[in-house]
């Protein structure tokens, strides 16, 4: 087989195709997630804390732009040229990042009990045995009979 042949033969496999399925619809759950919190969740924790982002202002000076200025926000830091340990970002990243599995979590349980309702409500009484079932269950008694 040639290289375009086996590479054909990669790419239309089903998991393949499922995966890139996947990567399309996680990008776009992406977005719901980050509007969830960016635009929901955070404003709450804004609202019982007095600011939106806990951590995200939160840096060391490392070196100054200028001898002996002072930076009131990392923002005007960066944007002055200051070498800043901006550490408020990461521990922002690291709480958004559980509030988000935290909601994904509530969402995928409340997903999962709805279908167990929906799996519940499909259970089907037996009929009873099927006309093989009852050939052979009288084919077994005759045997029976005869051997005794």
């Amino acid at each position: 087989m040639s290289f375009w042949k086996d590479f054909k033969a990669f790419a239309m496999k089903g998991s393949v195709l499922d995966l890139a399925v996947g990567v399309i619809i996680g990008g776009a759950f992406g977005k719901i997630v980050t509007s969830m919190v960016e635009d929901v969740i955070m404003p709450l924790v804004g609202t019982v804390t007095g600011k939106g982002e806990l951590f995200a202002d939160k840096f060391i000076l490392l070196q100054a732009a200028k001898e002996g200025a002072v930076y009131k926000s990392l923002d005007e830091a960066k944007k002055a040229g200051a070498n800043v340990f901006a550490y408020g970002h990461f521990i922002q990243s690291v709480v958004d990042f559980f509030i988000i599995a935290f909601f994904i979590f509530i969402a995928i349980r409340f997903i999962g009990k709805l279908q167990r309702k929906e799996d519940e409500a499909k259970v089907i009484e037996p009929l009873g045995p099927s006309q093989t079932d009852k050939l052979l269950t009288e084919i077994r008694d005759l045997l029976k009979k005869e051997q005794q």
